[in-house]
């Protein structure tokens, strides 16, 4: 385990959230806080998919520019996009222009109203994922679950969405409280995550 990182306020925190400067708020405001919210979860998973072989900062700078070009990752928009579109985005410099990866995106909001249809919401689906025996924390890169995640989503259609991408998934959205022991903030999720009603 990395030495934690110690913020401004003098508070322990993940060692990671100390190695470049938009890290800290992230991390104390949203990295592995539980979402439940639809849109929320859809835009992360499209996130990490455009992340698959660059890094999070890349991906967290150019986050406003990825949701003013995709409708806030609204994903009854984004299934209706064409083509015309497609080249359109292919021309934004301010997100990943990665043909595969943009028509993912479109192909996954299509798959998503389907599972709203389905399941009666995303979130309902993805909290069946839940880490039900968390390991040692952020001491690993897939988890069972996330390999069951990644089997299910493939198998309804979805693309881009492989154990390791759907275990960072798990990972941000709180499906897992992977803060390391002694993180300031990992006290506050626990007792979040406690309350937290989850989605049936």
């Amino acid at each position: 385990m990395s030495a934690p990182f110690i913020g401004p306020d003098g508070k322990a925190r993940c060692a990671w959230a100390g190695t470049a400067p938009e890290f800290l708020a992230y991390h104390d405001k949203e990295w592995g806080f539980p979402v439940v919210d639809d849109q929320r979860l859809f835009e992360k998973v499209c996130l990490e998919s455009f992340q698959s072989g660059l890094s999070w900062r890349t991906i967290l700078n150019k986050r406003a520019t990825f949701r003013a070009a995709f409708d806030q990752f609204d994903f009854h928009k984004v299934a209706l996009y064409q083509e015309a579109y497609v080249e359109k985005l292919l021309q934004n410099e301010g997100i990943i222009r990665n043909r595969r990866k943009i028509e993912a995106v479109i192909n996954n909001a299509q798959k998503a109203i389907e599972m709203q249809q389905e399941e009666g919401s995303l979130a309902a689906f993805f909290w069946r994922y839940e880490a039900k025996a968390p390991a040692e924390p952020q001491s690993q890169t897939t988890s069972e679950e996330s390999i069951a995640l990644s089997k299910a989503l493939k198998k309804k259609g979805w693309k881009f969405v492989g154990p390791t991408t759907m275990f960072a998934f798990l990972q941000s959205m709180g499906f897992i409280n992977d803060h390391e022991y002694g993180c300031c903030v990992r006290e506050e999720i626990e007792i979040i995550r406690k309350q937290l009603k989850r989605p049936s």
